[in-house]
């Protein structure tokens, strides 16, 4: 194969991988697929969200500290990390809205199994003129369901699921 032939074949391979690429980004089955028998485990873990800020999840410390692993943490919009203890002191000095009074929506709702008792649960959250991408990690076991981690990011809605330029 001589140079000419291998730097147009790289150039196109390039060209496809971006068309490819693009493709992906703008497909919302990609980021919302949900196997068909995770679906009731799916509708379980969303009614829990937003941690913290939904009456599933729990409304008094107590529960909070049943409902998280002893070493959860989180990486909130801000970027800033968040342990356990910090959360659940904040949350007994001041305790959280809840997000429905409130008026903010979640959409695109996925599930992904990670181990035979855990699961990535990721969705979008707008609070007010805020939108994030919110992640969590779930572990069911024989008490119930435990937050493992959480993670929120802002997104601008001009560039939601955009391929970057």
């Amino acid at each position: 194969m001589n140079a000419t032939f291998r730097a147009h074949r790289s150039c196109c391979i390039q060209l496809g991988d971006l068309a490819r690429l693009q493709l992906v980004m703008n497909s919302k089955l990609v980021f919302t697929h949900t196997e068909h028998e995770l679906l009731s485990i799916l509708e379980e873990l969303r009614q829990r969200e937003p941690i913290f800020h939904s009456p599933r999840f729990g409304s008094s410390v107590a529960e909070y500290e049943e409902g998280t692993a002893t070493d959860y943490w989180e990486v909130g919009a801000s970027g800033r990390r968040y342990t356990r203890e910090f959360i659940l002191q904040n949350l007994s000095q001041r305790p959280p809205a809840f997000a429905g009074p409130l008026g903010w929506e979640s959409w695109d709702y996925a599930l992904r199994r990670l181990a035979p008792d855990t699961y990535l649960l990721t969705y979008v959250l707008r609070q007010g003129d805020r939108l994030t991408r919110r992640a969590t990690i779930w572990q069911s076991t024989p008490t119930g369901w435990r937050g493992l981690y959480h993670q929120g990011t802002v997104v601008s809605a001009e560039e939601d699921d955009v391929a970057p330029s």
